[in-house]
């Protein structure tokens, strides 16, 4: 048998990716447990009777149901829930590592104020009277000389009750710069407002579906619910289906995967389209869902087939034409066929042409709101607070309009763009920004072009962070109002990204709070009657608890009981009943946006000249890349072509690296026109030529010894683009140049 040196490659990786199903992990926990038993900080449980209690994780995207078993009063050791919607026992790697998170040296254990410069790590020690009434203080003036525009908060989420907690807190007090941490859900979730007319979350039901076309989706890297995608691809592969993976590096995914697909990076949105191309020629749409289901198929056929003719989709693309004829006819000729993108784990937004293209496949092959298809899943809509009485200093306050231009006639699509922040910041006057307050976010560390983001939020005269860690933004924060732990607080964890069932589980305390530490609601509470007025009448709760109580209403009980809501009778709407847009059916078009803008393509920023190769990050399960850096456990599984001692290693092709004199394990010098960084090299076979593949989720400055100053932090390489239709982040990659260091 004759193996080629891209079918070792896949081998390999798929090698790597099969450890998280084998033994393997668990052999190195025990091995990890030896290691850390001479930290100072190990706790080491007590005596006690033995018990369990299930709950939800809130430290991944994906909300892992656990178990957590308990000696006496003691968190020891965690677990997959069996039977929790979509996990099922399942759990990503740091959900499994939670406890470290818990009793680790990051914790905030009460409230501080800062003495030194910001990120000097010099704090004052405060009670929490101190901190409400100092923050309240600064928020009552600010108020009270009628500017309370000048006021931000950022979530890292805009669902469940604490994001809509902050958002009612600035809206009776006066803001409209709200803003929510973007990512593919949000693409997604606009996808389906233009084109289905409703507001939705999106769904996949890949265990059903016979023929998986992935555009870049980490679907065994984390993407969606890590846990539930594992199962799923093994359901794919037991019922004898396809997934082909499109992307220009072999991930896990793609090593997994029945064929990958290499593609020049930020072209998958013209494959998509070549593909559509071929379709629509070749009638292999759904005769039926296009003839009376649809609306706009003229318009966006005639567009599509005369600029996307698959010769010249393989000119730009990379990929073969004979390829994208035949992937085309294999996909609509599939029983159940399935396309979906969010590059690697979905964690950025991505451009809105690269979606709508992919939404378009599902729609033309008819496979929509149906078995094996993508649904239009309803958000659980359970938060009915009554509306807010609001005085003249909020209406002013509100009318000043938002301070990234979201919802203008410029972005009318968009409701947040917080990646806008820096640059409005740096641009405009010092003052305008008063307070900046953060909770489940590190923008610091998670915004592209971070030392833009550092020196705009430098101007911003408080910085309230509500971090239970010392994470980059918190360690640069004015005040430190700490959050309680994810096993010590209360918390909905609603539907999450690529989930086909409503669901609402429900994170509770496992262990009572170890410090002086007040849930974020309960903060909240405390600054809305610190300041008085209106603010003190929409928080009339007693607390963050019978806040919650009162939200779930009926869907308490069940929450109390099973750890979790779901509407496990759930299935799609009809057809004829699925599209609330203005025709009252699936719309390919929109009059508001020309074709022409939301298919340009996005060409990454730099030079071709200075900058000769482009730089592209990529996710893998062994780092968190979001607002929670890696707990210590995580960091001793990652491999050493990714990081090995302090220094993270950059993949290039091995072609490229010796056109530029670079060879295996050497010191390079890796620049784009946002930054530079020292880096090492690792051959990869498994990436096309002249990029460079950087992981996400190393370069921490802040936390501990085993997290911070490991490697770099490709945010601080890669700076901001602007979608053309959603005003979101769509930047894939960046112009970069590599040489001898």
């Amino acid at each position: 048998m004759k193996i080629d040196r891209r079918s070792f490659m896949a081998l390999m990786a798929g090698g790597t990716a099969g450890t998280a199903l084998s033994p393997l992990p668990w052999k190195l926990t025990d091995d990890l447990s030896i290691w850390t038993q001479t930290w100072p900080w190990t706790p080491v449980p007590g005596g006690g009777p033995v018990s369990t209690v299930n709950s939800v994780s809130t430290l991944c995207s994906g909300g892992c149901g656990i178990s957590v078993r308990k000696i006496g009063e003691r968190a020891v050791k965690i677990e997959g829930m069996k039977g929790y919607p979509g996990s099922d026992g399942g759990v990503c790697n740091l959900c499994l590592s939670g406890l470290q998170l818990l009793y680790g040296p990051t914790r905030i254990k009460t409230p501080l104020k800062r003495t030194g410069k910001r990120g000097q790590g010099k704090w004052q020690v405060i009670s929490w009277d101190e901190a409400i009434a100092e923050v309240g203080g600064q928020l009552d003036k600010i108020r009270s000389e009628r500017q309370p525009h000048k006021i931000a908060c950022i979530s890292g989420s805009g669902q469940g009750t604490v994001p809509h907690l902050l958002q009612r807190f600035m809206k009776v007090y006066g803001s409209p710069n709200f803003f929510c941490t973007p990512s593919m859900a949000d693409s997604y979730r606009l996808t389906l407002k233009m084109m289905h007319g409703v507001p939705a979350t999106v769904g996949f039901d890949i265990e059903n579906a016979d023929f998986v076309l992935s555009f870049g989706s980490g679907i065994i890297d984390g993407w969606g619910q890590s846990a539930r995608m594992f199962k799923a691809k093994s359901r794919l592969e037991d019922n004898k289906g396809t997934l082909i993976q499109i992307e220009p590096r072999l991930s896990s995914t793609a090593a997994k995967a029945n064929q990958w697909i290499p593609v020049n990076p930020g072209t998958e949105s013209i494959l998509a389209l070549g593909i559509a191309g071929v379709i629509i020629n070749e009638s292999l749409y759904h005769k039926k869902f296009i003839k009376n289901f649809s609306s706009g198929f003229d318009q966006f056929g005639q567009y599509v087939t005369a600029n996307f003719e698959a010769g010249d989709v393989a000119l730009q693309t990379g990929v073969e034409k004979s390829k994208i004829i035949a992937l085309a006819r294999k996909f609509a000729r599939a029983s159940k066929p399935l396309a979906l993108c969010g590059k690697g784990q979905g964690t950025t937004p991505g451009g809105m042409g690269e979606f709508v293209a992919t939404h378009a496949l599902n729609a033309l092959v008819g496979n929509i709101n149906r078995d094996g298809g993508v649904w239009a899943v309803p958000e659980p809509d359970y938060i009915q607070w009554p509306t807010p009485q609001i005085d003249d200093i909020a209406r002013n306050g509100l009318k000043q309009g938002r301070i990234d231009g979201a919802g203008s006639r410029e972005y009318p699509y968009a409701d947040s763009l917080p990646d806008r922040l820096p640059g409005v910041l740096n641009s405009g006057p010092d003052a305008a920004l008063e307070v900046l307050l953060v909770s489940g976010a590190d923008p610091y560390y998670t915004m592209p072009s971070s030392q833009k983001v550092k020196e705009a939020f430098g101007k911003i005269p408080l910085i309230v962070s509500f971090s239970p860690w010392m994470n980059e933004t918190a360690a640069n924060s004015d005040i430190i109002l700490p959050d309680h732990a994810h096993l010590e607080r209360y918390l909905d964890i609603p539907t999450p990204p690529g989930a086909h069932k409503p669901v609402v589980g429900l994170s509770r305390p496992v262990v009572a709070p170890m410090f002086d530490t007040r849930h974020v609601g309960d903060a909240l509470i405390m600054l809305a009657n610190a300041v008085g007025g209106p603010l003190a009448d929409a928080f009339s709760w007693d607390d963050y608890q019978a806040c919650l109580k009162d939200t779930m209403a009926d869907k308490w009980q069940a929450l109390v009981e099973k750890g979790f809501w779901s509407d496990t009778d759930y299935t799609p709407p009809a057809w004829k009943h699925s599209f609330k847009t203005d025709s009252k059916k699936f719309e390919f078009v929109s009059e508001k946006i020309s074709l022409k803008s939301l298919f340009a393509r996005i060409a990454p920023e730099g030079d071709k000249k200075a900058f000769p190769l482009i730089l592209i990050p990529y996710d893998t399960m062994r780092l968190a890349n979001g607002a929670i850096g890696d707990p210590p456990f995580v960091i001793k599984t990652v491999s050493d072509t990714i990081l090995k001692g302090q220094d993270i290693l950059v993949e290039i092709n091995p072609a490229t690296a010796k056109s530029l004199g670079l060879s295996e394990g050497k010191y390079a010098k890796l620049s784009t026109p946002v930054g530079q960084v020292r880096v090492k090299v690792h051959l990869f076979d498994g990436i096309m030529p002249e990029l460079i593949a950087m992981p996400r989720g190393l370069g921490h400055t802040a936390y501990d010894n085993y997290l911070a100053n490991k490697g770099a932090n490709v945010n601080a390489l890669i700076g901001p683009i602007e979608d053309p239709v959603s005003g979101m982040n769509a930047a894939w990659g960046i112009r970069a140049n590599l040489v001898k260091a």
